[in-house]
């Protein structure tokens, strides 16, 4: 049962990520290898890590998403160090879909997504990079344009090595507001006054996105309506 029970809505994309034709939908910025060894979704970089940003990637969903949704995706960490993000609500500044032929092309360098062309949150749940993180784990919500480090909780999803299967990531985007669990534990949250961090970001693109050398693996991704309160 997750905490958000009470705001699911109905069921508007369903995609179980098992199989090279379920990243179809998809589309990837940067360069990463995509396997299915365990018949669900391994991403790593293709790149070495020694080039640093260049190493990275996103993994777009093509589909459009409503500003008020429950997001919910299974992830287990393989191998770090690295860092594992969940991008939402990606749109083009002035209101451009996110794939418009107009912005800025996008290779996976993080500049370009928080100091480029888009808006956007973004939210690490993973973060196993700098020794700090490694040693106090925290989950991280920015907002962008900018890098406005706008909520941290604590990671309770162990080290790659102590990792015991899956584990069920929730986001919850419910007007101003944006909660995140993890197996059911609320970890953190963040309401948008429209003003201290810019306006307030609607609808829009879902991705995820790695820092190299992490691998991690994904499965059953679900998004549904998210019902007001």
């Amino acid at each position: 049962m997750s905490c958000f029970d009470g705001a699911r809505g109905a069921l508007i994309y369903k995609n179980n990520l098992s199989s090279p034709e379920s990243v179809g939908e998809f589309l990837l910025e940067g360069k990463a290898l995509m396997s299915f060894p365990n018949g669900c979704l391994r991403l790593e970089n293709a790149e070495s890590a020694e080039l640093g940003q260049k190493a990275n990637y996103v993994l777009w969903c093509k589909k459009e998403f409503p500003a008020d949704m429950l997001l919910e995706i299974d992830f287990k960490p393989v191998r770090e160090p690295g860092l594992a993000m969940l991008f939402f609500s990606a749109s083009g500044r002035s209101g451009q879909d996110l794939f418009d032929p107009s912005l800025a092309p996008r290779t996976g360098e993080y500049v370009q997504y928080h100091h480029g062309d888009i808006n956007a949150f973004h939210l690490s749940f993973f973060r196993r990079k700098e020794k700090d993180e490694r040693s106090f784990h925290t989950c991280n919500l920015r907002k962008s344009y900018g890098f406005y480090l706008v909520a941290q909780g604590a990671d309770p999803i162990p080290d790659a090595d102590d990792a015991d299967g899956f584990y069920t990531l929730s986001l919850l985007k419910q007007g101003a507001d944006v909660r995140f669990a993890i197996n059911g534990l609320e970890v953190l949250t963040f309401h948008d006054d429209g003003a201290q961090y810019g306006p307030p970001l609607g609808g829009g693109r879902i991705g995820l996105r790695q820092l190299a050398p992490m691998i991690g693996e994904y499965a059953n991704l679900r998004v549904y309506e998210a019902k007001r309160e």
